[in-house]
């Protein structure tokens, strides 16, 4: 009960800030985008943390046409992971949840990318939503703000996870000493 009641709060107030963001502040600007994405980013987190799922779907698997990372390698998923690393970001996530080296850390690091690309593609729909009502109502080239930060702040992160986490699964299955293990803690 008291989980159902947080999720519909979280729910409330997310919907709730998004209207009034929609109410006052003109959807075809740079600064909408940019609030909405961050606003997203605070609120979407608390609720699938609130939910603790396993996230044990076939989604979250390694494709054929994933495999070895080169898709991503072509998108520039290593530049995008050198600006996070030039800007301090990587720093600040490391220094926040540093990774220790053995295999509860290893899988509770797998565990965060499948929740992180939960959260971005979540985020990543709801902007493209947007994006599409500010194209149709403001036009194309009004609309161009929101599909940037969409594709810089969403889409490239997941692909960033999704280029991570068979790494992560092949370290784990070199240890041989647990398989991995995706519960929430």
């Amino acid at each position: 009960m008291k989980k159902a009641f947080i999720l519909l709060l979280i729910s409330v107030i997310t919907i709730s800030s998004t209207y009034a963001l929609v109410h006052f502040v003109k959807n075809d600007t740079f600064s909408f985008a940019w609030i909405l994405n961050f606003m997203l980013m605070i609120c979407i987190p608390f609720f699938t943390q609130t939910l603790k799922s396993p996230l044990r779907s076939g989604y979250f698997n390694e494709r054929t046409w994933e495999r070895g990372g080169k898709i991503y390698e072509r998108f520039g998923i290593n530049l995008f992971r050198k600006i996070l690393v030039w800007i301090g970001w990587e720093k600040l996530l490391r220094k926040a949840n540093p990774v220790e080296k053995n295999n509860e850390a290893l899988a509770k690091l797998h565990y965060q990318t499948k929740m992180s690309e939960l959260n971005h593609l979540i985020i990543f729909f709801i902007v493209l939503g947007f994006n599409v009502f500010v194209a149709f109502k403001y036009g194309v080239t009004k609309s161009l703000s929101l599909l940037l930060l969409n594709i810089i702040l969403h889409a490239y992160p997941i692909f960033l996870q999704r280029y991570n986490r068979p790494r992560l699964e092949r370290i784990l299955k070199l240890s041989k000493r647990s398989p991995v293990t995706d519960v929430p803690t």
